[in-house]
């Protein structure tokens, strides 16, 4: 038996655990108010759910008072609905995360985990026995009146009179694979919402006026299908979807369509096909579609983005909603991918003016994300909004009667992180800027619908979140909660320690956290642990707002006795266009240059971090990094975990990989360029302890790139360990045995001791 020393024990692991996500946010209260906006165009009331450590409260705002209540009685909701559910519920614990106000505002509509919709009243504090629909919910979008629902059914495009329930097919014509409204089979939906039940939201737009719907007929004819098998007693289920590869003849096109709601009738657009592509940072193709369409606010146009496969050109294009003609109203090139916003949210960072005749529009042409003014009807640019070395976010409202233009923007203001995103107005006509969040923090901003108010929460990774209502001079009009992290901290949960170090090019600023055991000892010698999510679509570290659950268990993981180290490597958003082009052409580095050079930085500050027990994991696009940080630096890092990895781009979504390796072209010799990319050509490298896992389900990234990275392991002789997820999809990484699995390969291999034996990490119930 081992010596105690050499072990982690049951209580260790029992430590760790309540540093995870799921048990510290229910030590947390008052941390993030994500409103949801009445419906109305001029609406400012809203309502949001409030985490009050282990339950909740769900509170309506009304900015014009301002006033703030309860949306409901909670826990005569609570007993209405065990009466009529035969079950227990409590008011801080309903049974549901969101809601509709439907009977003038004295019922609410819900759906329960299991699919099934509640009506209750919130007078009476009755509930009527649950609906009976065919459909599971989110398939419907309401019009802007709330007289009509539209939705997609076998292929075609209806709607459904919210008063009669009379439903009316706006489409015919449409078959497999070439449907109007349809969302694209291929990456991350169709295996997934099929298993579940779930049938996705249709893809449209709304006029204002609730009398037309512009909508897409999807073509994926042609393109070729990957398949799954779902592990089932006796035969296997055999799951078969249509995506698009890099390198295929065939990828998903659509044409734009325009239904009249009153006549019956439709136009298709005159555009013709197009190419089925990202348009924004952070999205994918299945719902890049339809977040880049818009109407004007008269709902005679409709104004939408035209991508192209290369991504170095975007269109702005503006069609006529009684004829279909479309014109080009201007048209953005660059030398790698053009994109219509370059952060995190991946929000289209354009607006037509209400009469249709400017638009603002952002461009990186300069070398950073900014705001310009455009002539709609002849595509002139009139002026420029903003300008200098710093980003703007995204774009939120267009006040023209004051002409103003309200934003988020990030690095503009000296001594302030260059990512804490600050609230701003510009004037729309340019020359001038003001700062409306004078707070030194990180701000998360949401806009009402008229444009009048904001919610901000605001925190840095070291302290507790606020949150405010603003008006459009930044003026805070109420308080909203602020957060409570008193309970979290009394546990021995710490806040992570920021850092700035310097790229591989010894220049530029790199920063990162690092994650320190609560039990921390200055005179010992820790292991390094590498949390790695290289983009190029996002970061590691996401926002810069404290970090209850920190992606990768960092906290968890620290405690077991780990230094945890996360960056936002050259190639991650939020900085300059060059800085997000660190390695385009090139997705083999993965910001590992950075990662090495800011670690070896980092150890001659603190001397507790072993360089020569360094280690590395992460999921997904980190699940491909890290394999690759095995092989591009097999004597630097020791060990990896790595799970659900995109390890070469060719077995994955058409959107990604093209998007940053650029078009698969083939050589002379027979290669091709994205054979630099693939980790399965660098197997034989393999030096240290590598642990690969997968999904048999994940219709995101598809088990054959980590079978291939398999193949060529075993054919050069090397040793590694595989653990293969039965029918898991892609967030199978989230998964209490995937972490413990994880926790115990590191306390073995790059800890040097024995994990307790088969720990019984679970997910809390609910």
């Amino acid at each position: 038996m081992a010596a105690a020393q050499d072990q982690v024990t049951e209580s260790d692991y029992a430590r760790a655990e309540q540093f995870l996500g799921w048990h510290a946010r229910n030590l947390v209260s008052g941390d993030q108010v994500v409103p949801n906006w009445f419906e109305g165009a001029a609406s400012d009331r809203f309502w949001y759910q409030n985490r009050l450590g282990s339950g909740s409260q769900f509170v309506v705002v009304d900015p014009a008072g301002p006033t703030q209540r309860a949306a409901f009685d909670h826990d005569r909701l609570a007993a209405a609905l065990s009466v009529a559910a035969d079950t227990s519920y409590e008011g801080r614990k309903l049974p549901f995360t969101s809601f509709e106000f439907v009977g003038g505002g004295g019922s609410i509509r819900f759906h329960t985990a299991d699919s099934v919709r509640w009506t209750c009243s919130i007078t009476s504090y009755a509930c009527t026995p649950p609906d009976s629909i065919a459909e599971p919910p989110r398939t419907e979008i309401r019009s802007p009146d709330g007289l009509w629902v539209a939705f997609h059914r076998d292929e075609n495009l209806w709607i459904r009179s919210t008063r009669s329930g009379e439903e009316v097919q706006l489409s015919t014509g449409g078959s497999p694979d070439f449907g109007y409204a349809a969302p694209p089979e291929g990456c991350c939906s169709h295996v997934t919402l099929s298993r579940q039940g779930t049938v996705a939201p249709p893809l449209l737009r709304w006029s204002p006026d609730s009398r037309k719907i512009a909508t897409h007929r999807l073509d994926e004819r042609g393109v070729e299908r990957l398949h799954l098998l779902e592990a089932k007693t006796g035969r296997p289920v055999l799951h078969s979807y249509r995506v698009g590869l890099p390198g295929d003849s065939v990828i998903p096109t659509y044409e734009m369509h325009v239904f009249d709601v009153e006549s019956r009738t439709h136009t298709p657009v005159t555009i013709g096909a197009m190419e089925a592509v990202n348009t924004s940072c952070c999205q994918l193709a299945s719902d890049t579609i339809w977040k880049d369409v818009k109407w004007a606010a008269s709902s005679a146009e409709v104004f939408f983005t035209r991508g192209v496969r290369s991504f170095d050109t975007l269109q702005l294009i503006a069609a006529d909603a009684e004829t279909g003609t479309a014109r080009t109203v201007l048209t953005e090139t660059g030398k790698t991918y053009v994109e219509s916003n370059g952060a995190r949210s991946g929000l289209p960072n354009w607006q037509v003016t209400t009469d249709g005749s400017q638009v603002v529009w952002w461009s990186e042409r300069d070398g950073w994300g900014h705001l310009y003014l455009y002539d709609a009807r002849t595509g002139t640019l009139r002026n420029r909004i903003t300008e200098g070395p710093w980003l703007v976010v995204d774009l939120l409202h267009v006040d023209e009667v004051g002409r103003w233009v309200y934003f988020t923007g990030q690095g503009r203001e000296p001594g302030v992180d260059i990512y804490y995103r600050q609230l701003y107005r510009a004037a729309l006509d340019g020359g001038r800027i003001e700062r409306l969040t004078p707070e030194n923090a990180d701000h998360d901003v949401r806009v009402s619908p008229s444009g009048r108010f904001f919610t901000d929460t605001y925190s840095t990774f070291e302290t507790e979140p606020m949150s405010v209502l603003r008006n459009t001079a930044g003026r805070v009009v109420a308080t909203l909660e602020e957060g409570d992290f008193s309970a979290l901290l009394d546990t021995g949960w710490h806040y992570p320690t920021h850092f700035v170090v310097k790229a591989r090019d010894a220049v530029t600023d790199l920063h990162g956290l690092l994650f320190f055991p609560s039990d921390f000892d200055s005179t010992a010698s820790y292991p390094v642990i590498d949390y790695i999510y290289p983009g190029p679509q996002v970061g590691a570290l996401g926002t810069r707002q404290v970090m209850v659950s920190p992606r990768g268990n960092a906290a968890a993981l620290a405690e077991l006795g780990f230094i945890v180290f996360m960056i936002d490597a050259m190639g991650t958003p939020g900085r300059s266009k060059a800085f997000h082009d660190a390695y385009y052409g090139n997705m083999h580095d993965n910001g590992l240059p950075d990662h090495v050079s800011a670690i070896k930085q980092l150890a001659a500050r603190y001397p507790q971090m072993d360089l020569d027990r360094v280690g590395i994991f992460g999921h997904s696009g980190g699940g491909f990094s890290s394999t690759d940080a095995m092989l591009s630096y097999p004597d630097f890092f020791k060990v990896a975990v790595s799970t659900a990895g995109n390890h070469d781009n060719r077995s994955y979504d058409y959107t990604w990989g093209e998007k940053y390796q650029g078009l698969l072209t083939e050589n002379p010799d027979g290669s091709d360029s994205f054979d630099s990319q693939a980790n399965q050509n660098y197997a034989s490298k393999l030096k240290g302890k590598l642990l690969l896992m997968y999904g048999t389900l994940d219709d995101n990234v598809h088990p054959n790139a980590t079978l291939m990275v398999v193949d060529e392991l075993i054919k050069a002789g090397k040793d590694f360990d595989m653990i293969v997820y039965p029918n898991g999809n892609h967030g199978f990484g989230g998964e209490p045995y995937v972490i413990r699995r994880t926790w115990d390969y590191f306390v073995t291999h790059l800890l040097g001791k024995e994990p307790p034996h088969e720990y019984p990490l679970k997910r809390p119930e609910g």
